[in-house]
This record gives C-alpha cells, sequence and structure tokens, in this order.
C-alpha cells in the first residue's frame, strides 16, 4: 500500500515539449540534444527521454556511466547518448559493452579510449579551464585511432555580454581543425539565443528545456514546466504579537490566520525564501512567514480563508523570478527540489 504525498511536483509535458521545440528552432541549422544529467535536473530523466523522444529529439547528454546505464534501454537504436565527464579506468570495462559515447576530457582519456574501435566525442578547454584537452596539447597528437563523433566545447560565460564568448568562439574553431570529427558542438542554453555562430551541428540545452531563461531573448519562448504543491497539515489563528517559527522571524501585527506547510528546506525550498517566498490558491497571493524549516513553512492564508487542513497550495516558482527573490540560480533552483516531492506529468 503506498503512503500518499503531502508534496509534488507538477510537471507538464506540453510545456517541456514546447521548450525543446522552440530551442531546436531557435539553433537554425543545428539539432538541438538535450542534457538530462542530475536525472534531468532533478525532474526525472527516463520520463524526460521518453517525451522528447516522441518530440524528436536525438541526442541526449548525461554527466557519468551510472547515469548512462539507467537510459540506456530508452536510446537503444532511437538516439545518441553522450557521457560528459569521460571515461575512467574503471569505467572501461561498462564503457566498452555500452550503448554510449564517452566525452574525452584529457590526453590521458584519449589515450585510454585510443583503438577501442568504439566512437566517442571530445571536449575542447577554449577557456573555461574545466575539463576539457587544452588545445596546444592537440597539436603533435595522433587521433587516427579514434572515430570522433562530436568535437565540442562548453563557454563559461553565455548568459553574459562579454569578450570571453567570442574569444571562446574563435579559440574553439582554431582546436576543433584539429579534430577529425563528424560533427561540432558549443551552445548550451543561453549559447543558443548568442546567434548562428555559436550553433554549429548540434546544440546541447540544460536549463531553458526545464523552464530556466539564462538571457533576455528567451523570455518569450520558454515556458514553466515544474510548480511545487504542498499540502497543508494545519491551520491557526494568530493573535497580535503572537512570534512563528525559529527564531521569531515574524511577530503578528494583527489577528489572521496561517497554514502550516509540509515542505521546507530539507525538500529544496531554502531558507532563502524566508519572508520572501509565496504560494498561492486561485490566484491568491499566500507570502511566506518567518524562517522556512527543514519540514514546515508557515504562510499568511488571510486571503483564502477557505483554506483548510487537507488542501493543497502552489509554491510560485516560475524560475527567474525565484531566483531574484532567493539570490539561488535557476540551477540551483531546478535541481534542488528533493525526492519527496511525487513527480507528476500531466
Amino acid at each position: 500500500m503506498s503512503v500518499p504525498p503531502s508534496a509534488k511536483l507538477r510537471l507538464e509535458s506540453a510545456a517541456l515539449i514546447s521548450n525543446w521545440r522552440a530551442l531546436n528552432d531557435l539553433s537554425g541549422d543545428a539539432c538541438a540534444g538535450a542534457a538530462v544529467k542530475a536525472d534531468a535536473y532533478g525532474l526525472g530523466a527516463r520520463s524526460v527521454v521518453e517525451k522528447l523522444l516522441q518530440a524528436g529529439c536525438r541526442e541526449f547528454y548525461v554527466a557519468n556511466w551510472r547515469e548512462a546505464s539507467e537510459l540506456e534501454d530508452l536510446i537503444s537504436g532511437a538516439a545518441q547518448l553522450s557521457v560528459l565527464n569521460g571515461v575512467r579506468e574503471s569505467d572501461m570495462p561498462f564503457a566498452l559493452q555500452s550503448l554510449a559515447k564517452p566525452v574525452l576530457n584529457s590526453l590521458e582519456q584519449v589515450h585510454r579510449w585510443a583503438g577501442t574501435g568504439r566512437p566517442c566525442d571530445i571536449m575542447i578547454n577554449s577557456g573555461m579551464n574545466r575539463l576539457g584537452v587544452n588545445p596546444g596539447d592537440l597539436s603533435g597528437q595522433d587521433l587516427t585511432q579514434l572515430d570522433v563523433d562530436i568535437c565540442m566545447s562548453h563557454l563559461a560565460c553565455a548568459d553574459e555580454d562579454v569578450v570571453q564568448n567570442p574569444d571562446q568562439l574563435a579559440a574553439f574553431i582554431v582546436a576543433s581543425d584539429m579534430v577529425t570529427a563528424k560533427r561540432k558542438s558549443l551552445a548550451n542554453s543561453a549559447a543558443i539565443a548568442l546567434g548562428s555562430a555559436y550553433h554549429f551541428d548540434c546544440t546541447r540545452p540544460g536549463l531553458s528545456l526545464y523552464g530556466g531563461i539564462p538571457r533576455p531573448e528567451l523570455n518569450d519562448i520558454i515556458v514553466q514546466v515544474a510548480t511545487p504543491q504542498v499540502e497543508i497539515l494545519q491551520v491557526r489563528s494568530l493573535k497580535a504579537g503572537d512570534r512563528v517559527g525559529y527564531n521569531a522571524q515574524y511577530i503578528a501585527d494583527r489577528d489572521h490566520d496561517i497554514a502550516i506547510l509540509a515542505m521546507g528546506y530539507a525538500d529544496g525550498y531554502l531558507r532563502s525564501f524566508s519572508g520572501k517566498g509565496i504560494f498561492s490558491v486561485q490566484d491568491i497571493s499566500l507570502p511566506v512567514l518567518g524562517r522556512v524549516s527543514m519540514d514546515l513553512i508557515a504562510i499568511d492564508v488571510t486571503g483564502a480563508p477557505q483554506l483548510r487542513e487537507g488542501d493543497w497550495v502552489d509554491c510560485a516558482y516560475d524560475l527567474p523570478e525565484a531566483s531574484k527573490i532567493s539570490g539561488l540560480s535557476q540551477y540551483e533552483l531546478i535541481t534542488g527540489l528533493g525526492q519527496r516531492f511525487a513527480r507528476e506529468w500531466y
């Protein structure tokens, strides 16, 4: 017998597919794939892959081989799957029998994979200095034993208008000409909006698939996918002067009712929303009062006196707006939503 959840994520299939199609269209002649690492940014990788396959997506990207193993049966014969963190020595037994491709990030990984006869991708460090082969290390390297599908790199500041973007683009163009590859890829969600010079053959959106808007050019085409919903555990009446929550961060200035919600920072709704967050019911705003606890939140229900124990309210979680309110990045907000939320697709 299953226990009903007290908090859930309402996930909109139409919004996810709309976002991918918009990013694919914006990619021009390039085809848009999908970054589904970190369990599709916390929304459920298997469900996301199934839906995007139906929409026409044919390229998927995960972080490691454990993530790849959870998706192989879905992509077999239908799409390509790339492992962005590359291939460690300990990964080799699984990687050699996997349908997924490693993204080679160092000369050590290049030498490890050379001669396997299996396809791979290769990451160029064009200036981010995270993972990737340095362009200078490519000179004189014999890469003929590699079957390279995608030669890729990653922009550090695509969400900003800074000189590092064209600098990295130029560095990638030079370095990628040193690699014999079938295709090239540079753009994530934000870089897709930088224009066709950054698109090459395939783009790798992630955040914007799930409702994130890293650049203003995406404002009118990306829609919210995930909305947290939570059950009211208790409605209680305050008298003027009553204190609420840890450290008495809220003191009632009048007599009014509050509701206690079954959700807190253990679910990813962090303390930075204390006194700032908003819940709602029927478009009525219900502000967060006092400090967010591990498992509980207090909200002002003055505007919705009909609410009772067992009723559900929505959390205002438009990613750009929630980022402004909380000071957290949109990436943290979407990937941080905890496993106590039941994921429900509509």
